[in-house]
C-alpha cells in the first residue's frame, strides 16, 4: 500500500510514544497489490451483502469485483495492528473512465447534462466503512485522501453516486428527495443528471420522519449538491441519488482539515 496518512493510537498514561500494538491505530494510502485489491472487495462483498442485500450473481470467492475496478484508484484504510481492511472508497479519472467504457455512473444516469465539466471530473464510488468504525475517521481518513488526489491531479469536480436502502420501503429515500427537490428548486443554474431507471420516490407518499444517512449528510457538509433524481439500483436494492461535488466551493473547514488552504 501506498500509505498517505495515518491516525495513530492514544499513547497510555505515562509513555512518550505511542503503542502501535494498542487498538484504534489506522493507516490509509492506495491499494497497490492483487491481495490488497481483493482485501477490499471481500470488505466491500461481506457489508453490501450483509447490510444492503446486494446480490452479486458472478461473484466469485465472495468478491465484489467490476468491470470498472482495474482502471479505478483504490484507497483503503487499515488497523495498524492487525492489516485489517476496515474501510474503501474508488476513483476514476477522465482518462481512464473512457478506457473503461464510462463512468459507473453512466450505467444510471444519463451525464449529458454536465457539458464540459467532464473533463474536470472524476467520479468517486463503492464506499464501504467496516460496521465496527462508523464513528467518522475512517470516512474522513478517506476523503482527505481523495480530496489530495483531486487536488494534486488538477480536477475540479467530484461526481458520486449515494445510494440509499430500500429495506425500510423507501422511507429514507423519501426524506432525502425532499431535501434535495428543495434544494434543487432552489438552485436551478446548477447542473443536471438524469436517471435512466428513475425511482419513483414521490409515490411513497411518506412523511414518516427518517434520518438523513450519514453519508449523504456527510457529502452536503463538504458543499456537494444532489444534482438530480434518483435512480433504482435492484442489485443492491437502494435509490441512488447522484451527487457532485466542487471543489472550489468545499466548505472552507474541509479545505483547512484536508489541508487545502
Amino acid at each position: 500500500m501506498l500509505e498517505l496518512a495515518r491516525i495513530q493510537p492514544e499513547a497510555p498514561l505515562g509513555t512518550a510514544l505511542p503503542d502501535l500494538a494498542a487498538p484504534g491505530g489506522l493507516v490509509m494510502g492506495l491499494a497497490r497489490t492483487n491481495e490488497e485489491l481483493e482485501a477490499i472487495q471481500r470488505l466491500r462483498y461481506n457489508v453490501f451483502t450483509e447490510e444492503m442485500n446486494a446480490v452479486f450473481p458472478d461473484a466469485v470467492d465472495g468478491l465484489d469485483s467490476d468491470r470498472y475496478d482495474p482502471w479505478c484508484e483504490h484507497f483503503m484504510v487499515k488497523e495498524i495492528n492487525t492489516g485489517r481492511v476496515v474501510g474503501t472508497y474508488r476513483l476514476l479519472t477522465p482518462a481512464n473512465a473512457k478506457k473503461a467504457g464510462g463512468y459507473y455512473s453512466e450505467s444510471e444516469f444519463d451525464l449529458s447534462g454536465l457539458g464540459s465539466m467532464r473533463d474536470e471530473l472524476v467520479e468517486v464510488g463503492r464506499s464501504c466503512t467496516h460496521a465496527d468504525y462508523r464513528n467518522g475517521s475512517v470516512i474522513m481518513l478517506l476523503w482527505s485522501g481523495v480530496a489530495t488526489l483531486v487536488q494534486q491531479s488538477g480536477f475540479r469536480y467530484v461526481l458520486g453516486c449515494a445510494s440509499v436502502s430500500l429495506r425500510d420501503d423507501g422511507v429514507t429515500a423519501a426524506e432525502v428527495w425532499r431535501s434535495a427537490s428543495k434544494s434543487m428548486a432552489a438552485n436551478p443554474h446548477l447542473p443536471r443528471v438524469a436517471p435512466l431507471h428513475r425511482y419513483p420516490v414521490e409515490r411513497l407518499g411518506s412523511e414518516l420522519p427518517a434520518r438523513m444517512p450519514a453519508l449523504i449528510k456527510g457529502y452536503l457538509k463538504l458543499g456537494a449538491t444532489i444534482c438530480g433524481e434518483p435512480a433504482w439500483d435492484p442489485d443492491f436494492n437502494t435509490a441512488d441519488f447522484p451527487v457532485l461535488l466542487d471543489m472550489t466551493r468545499m466548505d472552507m473547514r474541509y479545505r483547512r482539515h484536508f489541508g487545502m488552504e
